[in-house]
């Protein structure tokens, strides 16, 4: 495997999971001690209260799927970071939100031969001063889900 290539499925199957809107899948994805920062700020931690706190949001909204932009990858030591933009796509329709744009980054690390997700942030990409920055980055998410659909290469 490439240097990066186990932060790329580990991030895939995080997307997968929160596309699928099954929380039990996503909670899976972290270590016992994991920590989510969700859009909002919320904080969820260890992978058992990530589960409880995605299970209600799963079950009571429909959930917009997930379009990745990965950014970059690197490795350290027995982890690594991916740093992705993504935009979200409400359900039934065919664009992005713009207003859902998001930073997302993933620490994860390998424990017992397994890799697991330490830190998964998910931060607005308001770009409060940057109108043309914004609008790009949108364009760019649309052209990602056009061409390949919601999930990172």
């Amino acid at each position: 495997m490439s240097d990066t290539n186990e932060l790329r499925t580990l991030y895939r199957q995080l997307l997968q999971a929160w596309n699928d809107r099954k929380a039990s899948a996503m909670a899976e994805c972290f270590s016992s001690d994991g920590v989510m920062i969700g859009f909002d700020g919320s904080l969820a931690e260890g992978n058992a209260a990530i589960g409880d706190h995605l299970a209600p949001i799963f079950a009571d909204h429909p959930t917009a799927a997930f379009v990745a932009i990965i950014r970059s990858m690197r490795r350290f030591g027995s982890g690594g970071i991916l740093v992705a933009d993504v935009g979200m796509v409400p359900p039934g329709d065919t664009e992005i939100n713009p207003a859902a744009n998001a930073r997302q980054t993933m620490v994860a690390g390998e424990r017992s031969g397994r890799w697991q997700v330490e830190l998964f942030q998910n931060t607005p990409a308001a770009l409060h001063w940057d109108e043309e920055g914004r609008r790009a980055l949108s364009a760019e998410l649309n052209a990602a889900l056009a061409e390949r659909g919601p999930l990172p290469v």
